[in-house]
Parts: C-alpha cells; structure tokens; sequence
C-alpha cells in the first residue's frame, strides 16, 4: 500500500516541476512562491516535527535546534566556498558577467544571462544549485521511509502521512525545478533532478520492507535539513525574486505559498 502511495507522490512531485517549468514568462512570481513554499515547510511541517523527534536537549537547546542552525551554516558557507573558487578560476566579479553571458542553446538553456547573477552581481555556482536539489531529492527519498514506517504502525497512521506526501510532494517538485534552474543548470539537468526527486519516495517506501529509520535520526535530519532550505529561500530564492520585479504580486505569491502549506499542514493533521 505504501508503494501504491508513493507512487502518487511520484505523479504530484512531476507536476510540481512541470509548473514550474511551464511558468518562466513570470520568473519572479516563481521564484516568489517558491520562497514562500520552503519558507512554509520550515517553518509548519519540518521543524515541529523535527523538534518532536529529536527533541532531546544539548546545553540547554534541543538537537532538531541545533541542527537546523548548523544547516543554515553549512549552507551558508559552502555556497560562499563555492562562489571563492569559482572566482579564482575567473567566473567571479566581471569575469562572472561574461561567463554568466554564455549561452549553450536557446531555450535548451533555463535562463538568460542574468538569471546566472546573484542580486550583488557575483555569478551564481551551478554546484549549487545541484546540491540544493540533491537536498531535496534525500529529503524526498525520507518522506518515502515515514510513509512506509507509518503504514507499519496502522492503516490509520498510513493515510494521515499519505495525505501529507502527496499533497506537499507538489511543492518540492516546483522547488527542486526552481533550485536547479535559477543557479544556471540547463534544462537537462534541472530535469533529471526533478525525476530524481520523483522516484525518490517510491525508493524510500520500498526500503522499509527491509528496515526503519530510527525516530530521533530522522528529526535530526529534518532540522538539519530545515536550516539549508531557510537559507535558500531567505538568502537567494526571495532576494532574486524582489531583485528586478519589486511588486506586490510577487509578495503575494510568496505569502499565498506559506498559506498553502498551512492549509496541508493543517489538512494532514
């Protein structure tokens, strides 16, 4: 049954990146809501439960805390790591105009030069972007293990986690396109990540017929996890997206995707 599932997970995660892909004519009000999406699995869906699992303290502080801070970090310095030995090679400051300038193909390729600079003008590290999305494909893959660890507990458990999957699963198809493409990637390669990040959760549901992942690991993940997406969104998706298209409707876009996720959240439970 629980394969069955995520299988529909497989589906929604799909439509999630081809909206996505669909909607490049309105790059920033993509881009908005996809803030507004990881912005609310954060905050509604991944911290709660990762304090729930792993909420034993450390100097006072619960682990799923202190992971989630270090995500953040790790994030954080990796991505400016990354940009440093970009700009050693001669892709930073105007070497990463021009670099950022080139073009593989048309529409084969997601963005136009500028879609490849940050809101500072560095050149963006398609690096980046790929390991962003490969985050969201292993936290896909461990949706796929709770939902077959919960159809182990109980029928009823099952559905509730179900529910919670496939209806958010969307979201991270639309942010793992979205992540990929806007770091400079092709399409080929936002598109393989994006059927990554599909099959993912029928992997993980096949994976529980062998074993279960203990609860306090997984909520450790979950915080760590939930510190590198808040870092994304608040730091490069939200940036970009109010960077040259300022307007109240992208605002919106971004505040319509954490009530989204409310409404899941709150459905699920």
């Amino acid at each position: 049954m629980a394969v069955i599932v995520a299988l529909g997970a497989f589906f929604m995660t799909l439509a999630g990146g081809w909206t996505a892909q669909r909607v490049t004519d309105r790059r920033h009000l993509v881009l908005g809501l996809a803030g507004g999406l990881m912005l609310g699995v954060v905050g509604l869906d991944l911290l709660p439960e990762a304090l729930g699992a792993a909420g034993r303290e450390v100097f006072g502080v619960p682990i799923a805390l202190l992971l989630f801070v270090a995500g953040f970090l790790v994030a954080h310095v990796g991505e400016r790591l990354l940009a440093v030995r970009q700009a050693a090679h001669g892709a930073g400051g105007e070497g990463g105009h021009h670099h950022a300038g080139h073009l593989h193909g048309g529409e084969e390729d997601v963005g136009h030069s500028h879609d490849r600079l940050r809101p500072d003008g560095t050149a963006r590290v398609p690096q980046v972007g790929l390991a962003a999305a490969a985050a969201m494909v292993g936290h896909s893959l461990m949706d796929g293990i709770a939902l077959g660890a919960a159809f182990q507990v109980g029928g009823g458990m099952g559905v509730a986690v179900a529910l919670a999957v496939i209806t958010h699963d969307f979201a991270d198809g639309f942010n793992t396109y979205t992540l990929t493409s806007m770091y400079g990637n092709d399409r080929r390669k936002a598109l393989l990540m994006l059927f990554a990040d599909a099959a993912a959760p029928v992997l993980g549901a096949l994976s529980t017929t062998l074993f279960t992942l203990p609860e306090e690991p997984l909520g450790a993940y979950l915080g760590f996890f939930g510190g590198a997406l808040l870092y994304l969104a608040a730091a490069e998706i939200l940036p970009e997206a109010h960077h040259e298209h300022p307007a109240l409707s992208t605002l919106l876009c971004t505040v319509g995707g954490v009530v989204g996720i409310w409404v899941v959240v709150g459905i699920a439970e």
